[in-house]
């Protein structure tokens, strides 16, 4: 236990909500800030993507006894299922018999938690907002308009869980030597809908998830647990295939019918569903420092918001608590010492994890159709069933297991060079299983070392 001190935190997502329970059983006084109504108030949908949660979440809630509560509310999701636009389905598991990511639906997950939240003892100031930050002393001010009147709440230690678009973040980029970055994709993405069976049932899979690949757009679905799942639609803004050509009821449906036949049984409200539903942007955004002196801290989306395509941006924010979370172990009340071990600890691999979502996209909306790509993954799989102790497929690294996204990352660029040179192998489509192939890549790997 820390000295108690009064924290506040501005944001009351995922991430925020949990250091919440994390800082409240630490002794402190926590009181979480949120510019908009209570989500448990409110009805949540239009422009939400389908979270997954992987082992680096589950450890964040194991360690607070958490994990019980979240598994009740997912589905395990043990493989993808690849529809192509002949009709034709494909499988492909995700790691090892029993491995699987679990879907969550944000808006039910994030009320949960919530919940959880104040029967901890933290206190939440819904409609709220902030506008300034005084880092020196960690001072909110907060105001019903920008240039109105504000009131000043002095606290011990402010974080910054508030997104993206982070009020805290911004008052600490006026620093000088701040580096911060923000990159817009050209692809955006609009929420689609499958409803339920009428006795309540999935209509397609339950334990997969969907994707519809097609180069440079893709269709993405997950389940959740009331039989619907949230189908999310990812296209370029502008040019051919893309949103700006998507303008009426007509030409969505022709779009439809050409590239995704197969949902028009399952998507029923398509048309409302498309032209209800925002359009929503995709940002990669980069920073440091995280932190001021021993006042204020930046977690999660605040300080490296990344794309959805390796299901990692929840699993990557509850990373950030378990290792500041550690430090707090390791430091106690020395503060300075958490937040600068801390920033120091997370930075280079929120960057990697960065680069391998980005990275996903292409995997998923265009890789996941080819049979190269197919065959280069049953390789890889049927090598580590083999040789576990020499081979762990990157997916595995950054999903089923807690190894450091930036080793990760090194790690899978060395395998994928090995695997560029087994792909080349004459007749490898015959002889992908064979003891040929599996020397090949011993020897690759040994003349690694």
């Amino acid at each position: 236990m820390q000295t108690p001190q009064k924290i506040a935190i501005v944001g009351s997502g995922l991430v925020g909500t949990l250091l919440a329970i994390y800082l409240k059983k630490q002794g402190h006084t926590v009181h979480v800030y949120d510019r908009s109504p209570d989500i448990r108030t409110v009805e949540f949908s239009g422009r939400s993507i389908n979270l997954v949660m992987s082992n680096r979440g589950w450890k964040t809630l194991e360690d607070i006894g958490l994990e019980n509560e979240i598994r009740a509310i997912g589905i395990p999701v043990d493989k993808r299922a690849i529809h192509l636009q002949d009709g034709a389905l494909k499988y492909q598991n995700y790691g090892k018999e029993g491995e699987a990511i679990f879907s969550l639906s944000r808006g039910v997950l994030n009320r949960r938690m919530i919940d959880l939240a104040e029967q901890a003892g933290v206190s939440f100031y819904f409609d709220q907002k902030i506008w300034d930050i005084t880092l020196s002393d960690a001072t909110l001010h907060i105001g019903e308009t920008e240039r109105g009147v504000w009131t000043a709440i002095k606290y011990d230690k402010v974080f910054g869980a508030d997104g993206a678009f982070s009020r805290i973040r911004h008052r600490m980029q006026r620093q000088s030597m701040f580096d911060y970055s923000q990159e817009f994709m050209k692809i955006g993405y609009k929420e689609l809908h499958i409803p339920a069976n009428e006795d309540g049932s999935h209509k397609i899979d339950k334990n997969s998830l969907h994707i519809w690949p097609r180069g440079n757009f893709m269709l993405m679905g997950l389940s959740n647990l009331d039989g619907t799942f949230t189908c999310t639609l990812f296209m370029p803004f502008e040019g051919k295939d893309s949103f700006e050509t998507l303008k009426d009821e007509a030409s969505l449906v022709a779009f439809f019918a050409k590239y995704f036949p197969d949902t028009k049984e399952v998507i029923p409200d398509l048309v409302i569903d498309f032209f209800k539903n925002p359009t929503s942007y995709l940002a990669i955004m980069k920073c440091f420092p995280w932190t001021f002196e021993d006042k204020v801290a930046l977690i999660g989306d605040a300080c490296h918001a990344i794309v959805p395509f390796y299901g990692q941006g929840m699993n990557a924010g509850f990373e950030d608590i378990t290792v500041l979370n550690q430090m707090i172990e390791k430091f106690g009340d020395d503060w300075d010492a958490i937040f600068s071990e801390y920033q120091k600890s997370r930075k280079p691999n929120a960057d990697a994890v960065a680069a391998l979502s980005y990275r996903n996209f292409l995997e998923m909306s265009s890789k996941t159709a080819d049979e190269n790509f197919l065959l280069q993954k049953k390789i890889e799989k049927w090598f580590s069933d083999n040789h576990p102790d020499k081979w762990m497929p990157l997916y595995s690294r950054v999903t089923f297991s807690l190894q450091p996204y930036a080793e990760a990352l090194a790690i899978g660029d060395f395998q994928n060079s090995i695997m560029d040179q087994v792909m080349k192998m004459p007749n490898i489509e015959e002889k992908w299983n064979s003891k040929e192939v599996e020397n090949k890549i011993m020897l690759l790997l040994e003349n690694e070392k």
